[in-house]
């Protein structure tokens, strides 16, 4: 089976040089966080994931509600990540990821299944499975 979107993109310098999408859409300075002792100034790849894994979760979150009664309008859903970066205890690293989902317009109970079977379906969700222990948070409004 052949991928439905692929894209490209090139890191330059590590947490302090550049990353640029094959297309140019993307073009960012790298910079490490000052809270990791950098200068800060520009995105890291933290803030990328927790951009990239946000976005794709709505958009789950949009994709479940089509198939049923209970739709919500795009604007009606809000996903925050939050990505930490932390020591594995064997010289390397790991990512914590917590998102918060806020549906507008449902009850807590159908908001809460719908978030479950977006975290089924996400693709990111789907890529850090066995290997990031997700926390979901869902409010309804």
């Amino acid at each position: 089976m052949s991928a439905l979107y692929s894209t490209k993109v090139t890191a330059i310098g590590g947490r302090s040089g550049s990353v640029r999408s094959d297309d140019g859409l993307l073009d960012l300075p790298l910079a490490l966080p000052k809270a990791l002792g950098g200068k800060g100034g520009a995105t890291n790849p933290e803030q990328l994931f927790a951009a990239g894994y946000a976005a794709c979760f709505e958009n789950a979150v949009i994709h479940v509600t089509r198939a049923r009664k209970d739709k919500v309008k795009d604007e009606d859903i809000k996903v925050v990540a939050d990505v930490g970066l932390m020591p594995n205890g064997k010289g390397g690293f790991v990512l914590t990821v917590a998102l918060d989902v806020e549906i507008t317009g449902m009850d807590q109970a159908a908001a809460e299944a719908i978030v479950a079977e977006a975290h089924a379906v996400c693709p990111y969700s789907n890529a850090v499975h066995g290997n990031i222990d997700v926390q979901l948070k869902v409010t309804a409004q």
